[in-house]
């Protein structure tokens, strides 16, 4: 499948690739310029492969509180929310966010690859009272991150994004375009996630780039921020394998409210699990790969990698991965073996990278 930015990828050369279902740009000018480009200054993602349900009636709260594990009853209009949707093993369906747009109305963003799982789950796990809309096909999402963000955007808008602090989102207007801009990212750094009807998106993609300020940014920058900034990916970190008591997540867990798959997470954090997700840092730029083993120094296997990359912002090497709980504690060293040779690791503190003035 191809987004609707598709010719503009073509038309600034960008290396295409498949993703899940989609063909999308993985690079333009080369990854590291572009990771370090949204770092100093701005950079546009097409994000439209992402899928956006709507889920609105009487009793939509109510059955949003079964299906996700964040809190939604303390969730105020035009803000947003981090959440888990697990089944009753407490296996992750996916993780998204949760807008609510009205005090009866909520807009799901979730992952493509799990787009059509997660519609048939949730469909089949809410009452006859709440409407589901899948709006996927007719809503556009481009994001513009990095430190001059605020910027750009604030010259295509006559909303104050002063006022709009983090995880909060606006109903606005975007160079005459009705748009929802959401206070958020996933890059680590100040930065806009902008939905607007998928028939817009040239147009906004075109004004955006207009700025000098602004380059755009493929997949891979985007899975090299993402992992300096210690946030998961579905299908590496997440899976319907893994439980949220083995994750560095459970922020996005509340325990305090019923949901299903409470009682297997509970009961995990309670009897312990036998694998932990952790972080890694190596010293060179010669990186891991998503299933390559952990060692300990007996050459024992003890886990396997689920991301790796060299770390543009950090100038060396950093993973994550599952590894045996007796492994986990922060500095403990392990090797990785890639197949030819072992690289030195060391258990680190996540995340792995820091910009504290990216939340405020």
């Amino acid at each position: 499948m191809k987004t609707p930015l598709y010719d503009k990828h073509i038309s600034l050369k960008a290396r295409m690739a498949p993703f899940g279902e989609w063909e999308m740009p993985i690079q333009y000018s080369g990854i590291i310029d572009e990771h370090l480009h949204t770092r100093k200054s701005a950079s546009i993602f097409d994000i439209c492969h992402m899928g956006e349900f709507i889920l609105e009636g009487k009793n939509a709260l109510q059955d949003i509180e079964k299906i996700l594990t964040a809190k939604l009853s303390s969730l105020n209009i035009n803000r947003c929310r981090y959440s888990f949707m697990l089944n009753e093993s407490g296996g992750i369906i996916d993780d998204l966010i949760i807008y609510r747009l009205e005090e009866e109305k909520y807009m799901f963003v979730v992952n493509s690859a799990t787009a059509d799982a997660d519609a048939e789950w949730i469909k089949n796990h809410i009452s006859s009272e709440t409407d589901f809309e899948n709006i996927s096909d007719i809503t556009s999402k481009i994001d513009l991150q990095g430190p001059a963000s605020k910027e750009v955007l604030q010259k295509l808008t006559s909303a104050n994004l002063s006022e709009l602090k983090y995880f909060r989102f606006i109903e606005t207007t975007i160079d005459n375009v009705s748009a929802i801009i959401s206070r958020t990212g996933y890059t680590g750094e100040l930065g806009y996630e902008i939905y607007i009807p998928a028939n817009n998106a040239e147009q906004i993609w075109d004004k955006s780039l207009e700025n000098k300020s602004v380059k755009p940014a493929g997949l891979g920058a985007r899975d090299t921020l993402r992992l300096e900034v210690g946030l998961p990916l579905y299908g590496h970190e997440l899976s319907l394998d893994c439980n949220p008591a083995q994750t560095c997540f459970m922020f996005a867990v509340n325990l305090d409210k019923d949901f299903i798959g409470k009682d297997a997470v509970i009961k995990a954090k309670e009897n312990g699990v036998e694998e932990k997700l952790a972080g890694f840092k190596l010293e060179g730029r010669q990186s891991p790969r998503a299933g390559q083993k952990i060692k300990n120094d007996i050459g024992e296997i003890i886990g396997e990698i689920t991301s790796g990359s060299f770390g543009p912002t950090l100038g060396n090497s950093i993973a994550f991965g599952y590894v045996n709980s007796d492994f986990c504690e922060l500095e403990t060293e392990v090797q990785i073996d890639t197949g030819r040779k072992l690289l030195s690791a060391r258990v680190c503190q996540t995340p792995f990278y820091v910009n504290k003035e990216a939340r405020k």
